[in-house]
């Protein structure tokens, strides 16, 4: 499961990648977590960034652990359910980051935060489902899903599950209103071929309110208790 990802980009650095308009609200991410806001790009209007929560807003996240189910969509899943089906075809978007995270487990009791992210630090996307729903306010509320898939080889050894990345060639058809389901459901079959390197992180990533510069730099192995290990 994908809990974790950074966007340690600026406004105007992410608009230039993705030709829209500069999300004036948006500032460097290094900690994005469930049930925050994120920027994203849905099929629907690309041409600018609009803000949704992951997974469910921070109301209804309070004291409850988030599902997988809420915060990630797993590939396999698409054809298997109905309202899957629904959304490849009218809910698609785009969620911009340079990076995710991923915990391995060498020990009963003993988890490393790594961080994966592209050679050069370029930034890439991830598709993802959003859904539309009324609050108990009557308010509408606006949520998203990453779509995940096996890990590949290179980072099997640290997580057996990471997110679809896509490129630009990816990112045309993905957010194309032209594209036809079997168009969209080959292109997560065969995602953009992105080089991964890997390094262990902070253990400090845990905290979602920490959201700082430092977590995206390599540290020595730590378990998720801040312990020093030799495992890495």
């Amino acid at each position: 499961m994908i809990e974790r990802f950074s966007i340690a980009t600026t406004a105007s650095q992410l608009a230039s990648r993705f030709e829209v308009e500069e999300p004036r609200a948006f500032h460097a991410r290094y900690n994005v977590a469930p049930a925050q806001l994120v920027p994203l790009l849905t099929a629907t209007d690309y041409r600018g960034f609009s803000f949704f929560y992951w997974g469910q807003p921070p109301a209804l996240s309070k004291n409850k652990p988030v599902a997988e189910k809420i915060i990630n969509v797993r590939r396999e899943w698409i054809e298997e359910r109905s309202i899957l089906r629904k959304y490849i075809k009218h809910n698609r978007c785009l969620i911009p980051l340079d990076g995710f995270y991923a915990g391995k487990k060498v020990g009963k009791k003993t988890i490393i935060p790594w961080r994966f992210c592209g050679e050069e630090n370029e930034l890439f996307s991830m598709p993802a489902f959003w859904e539309e729903y009324e609050d108990t306010e009557g308010n509408n509320i606006h949520t998203f899903m990453i779509i995940t898939v096996e890990a590949t080889s290179s980072i099997g050894g640290v997580t057996n599950r990471m997110p679809v990345l896509f490129r630009k060639k990816e990112e045309m058809v993905w957010l194309s209103q032209a594209s036809s389901e079997d168009e969209l459901l080959k292109l997560l079959k065969q995602p953009a071929i992105v080089n991964l390197k890997g390094y262990s992180v902070s253990h400090q990533l845990n905290d979602p309110l920490f959201d700082r510069p430092s977590l995206i730099l390599p540290t020595q192995p730590a378990d998720q208790f801040g312990n020093l290990t030799l495992f890495d």
